[in-house]
């Protein structure tokens, strides 16, 4: 079967946390027997700053960032079984929304791929008029890369057909424990861009939690936060890109996740970070969300936090030997549970049942 997939981009990291994700699930599909074509714009810088060539598994499309590239480009959606719009591309998004849906061959399946639901759902909830939101109906699926039973029922509400979180996870061949590398070091360490519905959090979280442990060194990494005012022993060191995500993850004693505020809200949404902190056998910290038992046990596979001074408390009790425990469990959990085969497994599953249903209503 081909999918037209229509994304942020398949190639870069840069301003997109989605790429490990797409990476993960796309790479699993084609493995079986899924060809995939994803059409990325070329905007943000992200060409300029690749984490990887275009991979042997899919074709990729970089098109203009210019609304007639992105029309040439929606013409090709009329060649594939199943065609995807997924959310936060970044330009065109209502142009490529409108063009995916009307562009399709009649009898393919139409999905809406959600890789930030809770934003996304927050946004359509606040005007009726919103493209997604009038149109949502006319798509077949909504996946999501998160949110659980609370972004399940909102999007039925808002008209969906149906919607399946297929939550991101490991891809244990990128990410897994490597030697400790000095530039890296640090009591703790945060990998994220500066945004605007996370900073909050992020000055609770790290930024606070390292003021009241001036004796420790803390490593932040990620775009935007060279204007940031900070504590001295905060350590900010920009863009950190996939390659070296490995040995930021294995060098200090814990790494820190914090969710961004729309997330921590609904709960069940593992950042991607959380994965890769853990297939690395990195000790993870993280701000306290619902549902962090489905993917790891706290106090045994991950430590949790609901403020600064938790996160304090935890790094003031933390053992090299005890951080190192926490890792391997992680890591053990993850690889049994939460790797992308078991996610393109279970993708395949749900494409496979959705295509064959829409067959079967178009044939009748």
């Amino acid at each position: 079967m081909k999918i037209a997939f229509y994304g942020s981009s398949l190639l870069s990291s840069y301003w997109n946390g989605a790429a490990t994700y797409y990476r993960g699930i796309l790479s699993e599909l084609a493995k079986r027997g899924y060809q995939i074509h994803f059409y990325e714009p070329d905007a943000f810088d992200r060409q300029q700053h690749r984490d990887i060539d275009p991979p042997e598994w899919a074709e990729v499309t970089v098109y203009p960032a210019t609304v007639d590239a992105a029309r040439n480009v929606l013409a090709e959606a009329a060649k594939a079984d199943i065609v995807v719009k997924a959310s936060g591309v970044g330009v065109f998004d209502d142009e490529l929304l409108e063009g995916v849906l009307d562009e399709a061959a009649p009898g393919a399946t139409r999905i809406y791929w959600d890789v930030d639901a809770a934003a996304t759902l927050e946004e359509i909830g606040q005007a009726a008029d919103h493209p997604l939101r009038r149109r949502l109906p006319e798509f077949d699926l909504v996946l999501t890369y998160g949110g659980g039973p609370p972004v399940v029922n909102n999007y039925r509400q808002f008209g969906a057909r149906d919607c399946i979180p297929i939550y991101n996870a490991l891809d244990p061949l990128t990410h897994h424990p490597v030697r400790a590398e000095e530039r890296f070091a640090a009591d703790l360490s945060f990998l994220a861009n500066r945004l605007p519905d996370r900073e909050a959090r992020v000055e609770e979280f790290f930024l606070h939690a390292a003021a009241l442990t001036p004796e420790k060194k803390f490593l932040l990494g990620g775009n935007g936060w060279e204007t940031k005012a900070m504590p001295a022993n905060v350590r900010a060191i920009g863009h950190v890109g996939t390659r070296d995500h490995n040995a930021f993850n294995c060098t200090p004693l814990a790494v820190l996740n914090v969710a961004r505020d729309s997330m921590a809200n609904i709960g069940f949404s593992p950042a991607t970070r959380v994965f890769e902190a853990a297939g690395a056998a990195a000790c993870l910290i993280t701000d306290a969300w619902e549902g962090i038992e489905q993917f790891l046990k706290p106090d045994e596979e991950v430590l949790v936090a609901r403020d600064g001074q938790d996160v304090a408390e935890h790094l003031a009790r933390l053992t090299p030997e005890r951080a190192r425990a926490i890792g391997q469990a992680a890591l053990d959990r993850v690889l049994q549970e939460h790797t992308y085969a078991h996610r393109g497994a279970e993708a395949d599953r749900v494409l496979r049942a959705q295509v064959s249903a829409k067959r079967e209503m178009v044939a009748a």
